[in-house]
């Protein structure tokens, strides 16, 4: 598994981005996929997570209604639509991969992360 993130930027305060994280390995299909976050001087956050098939999804309580995690098996590509952004929301996105579905950060690959700066 090896994650690549981006879809990150600069983005004004109700706007909308949306993150895309690809594998290039041949096993995307095998993993639940999930973003987290990291504001600066914060600890790394859950956001959203997805199971294998794409028919479980979990959000943290504070981007429910807001952010949609989807995935794409085919493309094995992971995303994560971000819309009414708020300036707390402002952080670096990471995606990660675990054989097993869960919202803690016991993930067993990460990407690199990607900025995503929402100004007010």
């Amino acid at each position: 598994v090896q994650l690549q993130a981006s879809g990150g930027g600069l983005v004004q305060a109700g706007g909308s981005l949306r993150l895309s994280c690809a594998d290039s390995g041949r096993t995307f299909s095998n993993y639940a996929m999930a973003w987290f976050r990291q504001a600066p001087g914060k600890q790394r956050e859950f956001v959203a997570a997805i199971s294998p098939g794409g028919g479980r999804t979990s959000y943290a309580e504070s981007v429910k209604g807001r952010f949609t995690i989807s995935r794409d098996n085919a493309k094995n590509t992971v995303y994560l639509q971000m819309s009414s952004l708020k300036p707390e929301d402002t952080a670096i996105y990471f995606c990660a991969a675990s054989t097993i579905f869960r919202s803690s950060d016991l993930y067993e690959y990460w990407g690199q992360g990607t900025q995503v700066t929402v100004s007010s």
